[in-house]
């Protein structure tokens, strides 16, 4: 089995656990809150990295985090076409991006799992209960420290293969060329993914500074919302959502 027919398998794995958690969430309701956590999430994230996004120089890599990989979008068209990709991958694609798409399909697969849950918590919670506390609530109710800290291992994962990758020039040569071949095969979206995260981590250069910041302020997140006083936690969290 080559390289690119794992990498396939394993993305198809990712986005069927996705497809499941949506039909349940649609089924039990679940949508809307999911959507309210997700927004929640993407403004916390804005809030955490104000000083990156007003930087010309890490703006793109820091929206393409948000928006990629933290927003509160529907990802159905982009899920779609990674869902065909086993083919397409080795033939339209260079290997060295397969391990891109399997992250992405990972983080993916992972946030709307976590999401999913916190969603359930979410209806649960006293809906005039302050935001912060609500959510900070959700959080614990939720658990799963592992995944959680598997979810910044793979987003700093992308981050590193991003950065080795753009320092390619024919590679990135190549994956211009690669435009047409995957629009005509449907897979708009996952060319779009990778030029843009080519293109953000080509601007910003040295990625060193950026992902030392995620990895210090995530797990600072985390560490906080798992251990940290309740009532501590959620100020400590509402005054973050203020600052976005």
């Amino acid at each position: 089995m080559t390289t690119a027919t794992q990498a396939a398998e394993r993305i198809r794995t990712h986005l069927a656990r996705v497809a499941r958690l949506r039909e349940q969430a649609d089924a039990a309701g679940l949508a809307q809150a999911v959507h309210a956590v997700k927004q929640l999430q993407a403004q916390r994230f804005r809030a955490t990295y104000t000083d990156f996004l007003a930087d010309a120089r890490h703006a793109p890599a820091t929206r393409f985090f948000l928006e990629e990989l933290y927003g509160e979008h529907d990802f159905r068209e982009r899920d779609s076409q990674f869902g065909r990709i086993a083919g397409a991958l080795e033939r339209l694609f260079p290997e060295a991006v397969a391990q891109l798409a399997v992250d992405l399909a990972e983080t993916h697969a992972l946030t709307e799992t976590l999401d999913h849950q916190l969603a359930t918590h979410w209806l649960a919670q006293d809906p005039a209960s302050p935001t912060a506390l609500r959510y900070t609530r959700c959080w614990r109710l939720t658990g799963q420290h592992a995944e959680r800290e598997r979810q910044l291992v793979v987003v700093l994962h992308m981050g590193t293969e991003l950065q080795r990758l753009t320092r390619m020039t024919p590679l990135r040569v190549a994956l211009k060329m690669m435009r047409r071949p995957a629009q005509a095969a449907g897979l708009h979206a996952l060319q779009q993914f990778l030029e843009r995260g080519f293109d953000a981590f080509a601007t910003m250069g040295d990625a060193g500074r950026f992902l030392a910041a995620i990895e210090q302020r995530e797990r600072h997140w985390i560490n906080t919302l798992f251990t940290a006083d309740a009532a501590l936690a959620a100020n400590a969290l509402q005054s973050e959502l203020a600052r976005a």
